[in-house]
């Protein structure tokens, strides 16, 4: 037996995608399918169309989603039909040495199933899962691992973004940077990991919020989600930060865009002693650069941060409670709802800079 479903499939590198119909199998043993209710645009999905990510092809993109359980493989006893999950598109392990030393979020098979193929298309061509999950589309079939419960009474559809966005922006200023209580806080690129991270540093405590992007259209937003002060990107920007921080800079910042230049910028404006987190998907061609003298003076901390540094199964459920109290607000993050055939536009605006999280909603 088998499901057919609607998807976007990618077929190559910088190809536009197509909305095809994809056989999915049914769940084998340790797999269920998910038949989603929305999936969110993320730019690592812009990242694997574009080649700055590896990807096998022809593939479904899409790894920011929540559904219902639709069907169960033998021996599934985590979730029954009719559960409400969200996707973890890299389940650890557990048994390799990053997972055994507490750090999931690097394990060694996380990525494994995105390099098998996962369904076919009509005419037999093999389909890959791009992040392990092929969530542009209407529904997916996964690895057990792969789904967290929601609580009830949670909108699955406005779930979809814990699953990458807000997990990885919660967990980079809790996990990764420990922000506490009144320090300061500058956040650069304001896409859906940069606007989870300005949420997190002010339910964290932080004092001075500073949120930066190209767009001054931006603002509005910033600020209604935890930011004290909003600058656009430009020159100045060092000046103008050390200005609101009595001439130190930050005590942490966050990299949300995935460029050398604005890690130098992060650099910059963080305070001797500070820290910068790497949060943002770059390029393995955009390199950037420091002097020995920089370092030793400097005394920052400089880190990348993976997945918020995260245990999905762990802080998911933490995460979903905060969306619950509505300390956490996943709704006003997303600024367009979508269909599949949206996606291309959606990508187009991340390119530009433009607006929150594109979500993309299925049957709407």
């Amino acid at each position: 037996m088998s499901t057919t479903v609607q998807a976007a499939v990618f077929d190559g590198v910088d190809a536009a995608p197509r909305i095809r119909e994809i056989i999915l199998p049914d769940p084998g043993p340790g797999q269920v399918r998910v038949r989603l209710c929305a999936a969110g645009v993320c730019h690592s999905d812009l990242s694997l169309s574009n080649g700055t990510l590896p990807q096998k092809w022809p593939a479904v993109l899409g790894h920011e989603g929540a559904g219902t359980v639709e069907a169960v493989g033998e021996g599934v006893t985590e979730v029954s039909p009719g559960q409400h999950v969200v996707l973890n598109w890299a389940p650890p392990c557990r048994g390799c040495w990053f997972c055994e030393q507490g750090e999931p979020w690097l394990c060694e098979h996380a990525l494994d199933r995105s390099a098998r193929p996962y369904a076919e298309l009509t005419d037999g061509t093999p389909v890959h899962p791009g992040l392990n999950t092929g969530a542009f589309a209407e529904a997916t079939v996964v690895p057990v691992t792969a789904v967290i419960p929601l609580p009830d009474r949670m909108d699955p559809a406005v779930a979809a973004i814990l699953g990458c966005a807000v997990l990885t922006g919660w967990g980079a200023v809790n996990n990764a940077a420990a922000v506490q209580q009144g320090q300061s806080v500058l956040v650069l690129g304001l896409g859906g990991v940069g606007l989870s991270i300005l949420q997190t540093a002010r339910l964290a405590g932080a004092g001075k919020v500073i949120a930066v992007d190209v767009s001054p259209d931006k603002e509005e937003l910033a600020l209604s989600l935890g930011a004290t002060d909003f600058l656009v990107a430009d020159d100045s920007l060092s000046k103008a930060v050390r200005t609101l921080t009595e001439g130190r800079g930050v005590d942490h910042s966050f990299e949300a865009v995935g460029s050398a230049g604005v890690v130098r910028s992060a650099w910059r404006a963080t305070r001797r002693g500070g820290s910068v987190t790497v949060v943002g998907v770059g390029s393995k061609d955009d390199e950037v650069s420091f002097n020995a003298l920089e370092l030793f003076h400097q005394a920052r901390t400089l880190r990348g941060c993976v997945y918020g540094s995260s245990d999905p199964a762990r802080d998911i459920p933490a995460l979903a409670e905060q969306v619950r109290s509505g300390d956490l607000k996943l709704a006003a993050m997303i600024t367009d709802e979508i269909g599949l055939d949206g996606v291309p536009a959606a990508f187009e605006r991340m390119r530009r800079g433009k607006g929150g999280r594109s979500l993309v909603r299925f049957g709407a």
